[in-house]
């Protein structure tokens, strides 16, 4: 069998050093579409290196997204990446993310759970550096085919859209090239670029990578709910329900609480397909 639960989640964490430069950083903020204007000064904190703050999200492209790549190939791991899909993302900041850094990686396969179809692998990394805890990333990944082996079903994690009208609700475009640009920060997967792997994969054509959706999603509440202040996530979580193509826009709506925000985000073209679901930030 491709995976073995027991096997995965009582392997030694795998260490992984991981360094970063304002470069990295500049390069993972237009991947998720920062920029625009080029001259507006809300988003040269984005793009220009004399004034550059880090937005929570690059946790997971620091270091070239070493805490998929070293999950996927933890002992007893051993998947079709046609079959891979990210089912759902939570970081949690310990303290802001330097522009620079160096910081040693600890993963593991956190759990393996059955979900009758698929299995879905949690991937748990904690980075820290000389100060201390940086942050923690929980990865989801759904793999097509692997449920069945009798395992744990898992937590559910669905959360009710308040009844109520949003907040706020704001309209990003993509661009047709998001997923080639966005996949310069690390994640290769072929799913995102190549259209012949994409169909074997299932897909008319190539779908972006759901971690740049859930960028575009942040950026877009720390912009206009958080007063640019990216210091004051302290963690984001979210599901994610369906597939974005690139050169589509992604429509976010937001619903103020108690230190948090609550959003979902949809495929405008696609009559409001779900995206992004499930999805809270934790901020101070």
């Amino acid at each position: 069998m491709p995976i073995d639960a027991v096997l995965a989640t009582s392997a030694e964490p795998r260490s992984t050093e991981l360094t970063w430069d304002h470069k990295d950083v500049q390069l993972y903020h237009l991947g998720i579409g920062a920029g625009l204007p080029a001259t507006d000064p809300d988003e040269l904190r984005y793009t220009l290196e004399s004034r550059l703050h880090v937005l929570p999200s690059f946790a997971t492209v620091a270091g070239g997204g070493m805490a998929v790549a070293g999950g996927m190939a933890a002992p007893g791991i051993d998947v079709d990446l046609a079959a891979v899909l990210h089912g759902g993302q939570r970081v949690e900041l310990h303290r802001p993310i330097p522009v620079k850094g160096k910081a040693v990686q600890s993963s593991k396969v956190a759990a393996v759970y059955d979900k009758g179809k698929a299995a879905v692998i949690v991937l748990r990394s904690d980075v820290s550096d000389a100060d201390g805890p940086l942050w923690t990333c929980d990865t989801q990944i759904f793999v097509r085919g692997e449920g069945g082996f009798g395992g744990e079903r898992g937590p559910s994690a669905r959360i009710e859209a308040p009844d109520r009208a949003p907040d706020r609700t704001v309209d990003r475009a993509t661009r047709e090239d998001q997923a080639l640009l966005y996949r310069l920060s690390g994640d290769w997967n072929p799913l995102h670029a190549d259209p012949e792997f994409a169909k074997l994969a299932g897909f008319d054509r190539p779908i972006l990578h759901g971690l740049c959706s859930y960028g575009v999603a942040l950026k877009s509440v720390v912009d206009t709910a958080l007063g640019g202040d990216v210091t004051r996530v302290r963690s984001y979580t979210t599901r994610f329900a369906g597939i974005f193509f690139p050169g589509e826009t992604l429509r976010i709506r937001m619903w103020d609480g108690d230190g948090r925000v609550q959003l979902s985000a949809t495929a405008v073209e696609r009559d409001d397909a779900p995206v992004l679901a499930d999805t809270v930030i934790e901020h101070t």
